[in-house]
């Protein structure tokens, strides 16, 4: 049989090219046919034709964003999350193959509307979309800000300097400041489609001109995608007329509410709560500031990509979005390197303890962990989760503490080792390097330690 499929994942570096892969292996084992599009971080690739579609006996959908299904009208479609496509995609395939052709096409419409109708109670989809497309910002204009402080900290405060012109590319008038009204548009288009991104983007904006930050922005993007949608309901047009719903009416009158909300009741309280959490983490030290780290630790390491991993990056990117270098930060980018990097260690230290194949997978995971893509620890995790776990969370959370108490900072949200090279990235860079070094250490000993000796030869 003859199958397509899209795989997306909110960051589209690591779990969406992985969940094609494990697509292929899968057919390819079944004696199936697969065409995987892949709609990463550099836009959509292996992209699905008509004659595809035409051509298809089903449709898998292993997205855990916001995908055009309208294409695909005709087709039976399996929606999972990514990461149900990484852990089963044979099972995958095999519910692929004994799904039953559409016949009546209005009936598969109805069906995709209260499916979308349903999926819309989903507020992680929403905000991992807003987070997806909010990433590559916070990416760039971090790197940017990075090479600024190459040339001193306090180097782009003179006017028409190298320093002065990356400052400005990356920081408030730039790139981030455009982080918030991404993430916040973009949440209001998942729930809305096209007409919450102008809302959105408008309640983005006002949260950052008000100090709402962050948090302002998300509940931007949710009160414009929600207000969108009540506005849909609420205003009945003739046809004559209906054109003017989506160029006039909704923007114009979701803005104004959206706006005006911002700015006259949530602005004020969000800024408060803004301004006492910085003032709380500025405020940490010693053991508290080790316990606060531990716990990024976990979160990053529990489940490497998911959603509990995605929550404690973005509060460590939303740290950053002044600009200045921070410890929550350099505390998740340093757990989240732990994980492969750990693996990584435990296939050299138990080699016997390893099928050929793992070991190869191993050397993989040195690069992956190095480059801050804590999913390169997944495949192994999948295939022993209670010896795995366990130990990559204990090492993650040491490194995340120990970073925390040696007061490492960094400037950039990304890049893993790549970034300390650069000048004033790093706050107390040989700490925060034997931070990492300490959790990988423990976290691959105690994997070494507790895997099962399989029964084969090294």
């Amino acid at each position: 049989m003859k199958f397509v499929a899209v795989t997306s994942c909110p960051t589209g570096i690591a779990h969406t090219y992985m969940a094609a892969e494990a697509l292929q292996m899968a057919a390819k084992q079944l004696g199936h046919e697969i065409k995987v599009e892949t709609q990463g971080s550099v836009g959509a690739e292996n992209v699905i034709t008509a004659d595809d579609v035409k051509n298809a006996s089903a449709v898998i959908l292993a997205v855990d964003t916001k995908v055009d299904k309208e294409r695909f009208k005709g087709l039976p479609i399996i929606e999972v999350s990514v990461k149900d496509a990484i852990k089963d995609a044979k099972g995958l395939l095999e519910r692929a193959a004994a799904s039953k052709p559409v016949v009546n096409i209005q009936e598969q419409v109805a069906d995709a509307k209260a499916a979308e109708k349903k999926s819309r109670t989903g507020a992680y989809k929403h905000l991992m979309t807003g987070v997806s497309y909010m990433i590559p910002f916070v990416v760039a204009g971090g790197l940017l800000i990075a090479f600024s402080f190459a040339f001193g900290i306090k180097a782009f405060e003179q006017e028409g300097s190298i320093a002065a012109a990356l400052m400005q590319m990356g920081g408030g008038s730039g790139a981030f400041g455009l982080m918030v009204p991404i993430l916040a548009g973009y949440i209001a288009f998942s729930i809305a489609d096209r007409p919450g991104l102008v809302p959105g983007m408008v309640g983005g904006l006002i949260a950052g001109s008000v100090g709402a930050g962050f948090l302002g922005g998300m509940l931007a993007g949710f009160l414009a995608g929600y207000v969108v949608l009540y506005l849909r309901k609420l205003i009945k047009l003739p046809k004559s007329l209906e054109g003017l719903m989506p160029v006039l009416i909704l923007p114009v009158l979701s803005t104004l509410i959206v706006g005006l909300i911002m700015i006259f009741v949530l602005g004020g309280p969000v800024k408060a709560i803004n301004d006492t959490m910085v003032a709380w983490l500025k405020g940490l030290s010693g053991a508290n500031a080790g316990l606060l780290g531990a716990i990024l630790g976990l979160m990053m390491a529990f489940d490497m990509g998911g959603p509990v991993n995605k929550a404690a990056y973005t509060f460590g990117a939303a740290t950053i979005a002044s600009g200045e270098p921070s410890m929550i930060m350099a505390a998740v980018m340093a757990a989240g390197m732990v994980p492969p990097l750990a693996i990584a260690l435990s296939t050299v230290l138990a080699k016997n303890k390893y099928t050929e194949e793992e070991r190869e997978a191993g050397k993989a995971a040195w690069a992956l962990g190095a480059s801050f893509i804590t999913e390169g620890a997944i495949p192994f995790a999948a295939a022993d989760p209670l010896r795995v776990i366990p130990s990559i969370m204990v090492g993650s959370a040491i490194t995340g503490a120990l970073s925390m108490i040696f007061k490492a900072t960094l400037a950039v949200p990304h890049g893993g080792i790549f970034v300390l090279p650069i000048p004033n990235a790093v706050g107390n860079l040989p700490m925060y390097f034997l931070s990492i070094v300490i959790g990988t250490v423990i976290g691959g000993v105690m994997l070494a330690t507790l895997k099962k000796r399989e029964k084969f030869e090294a």
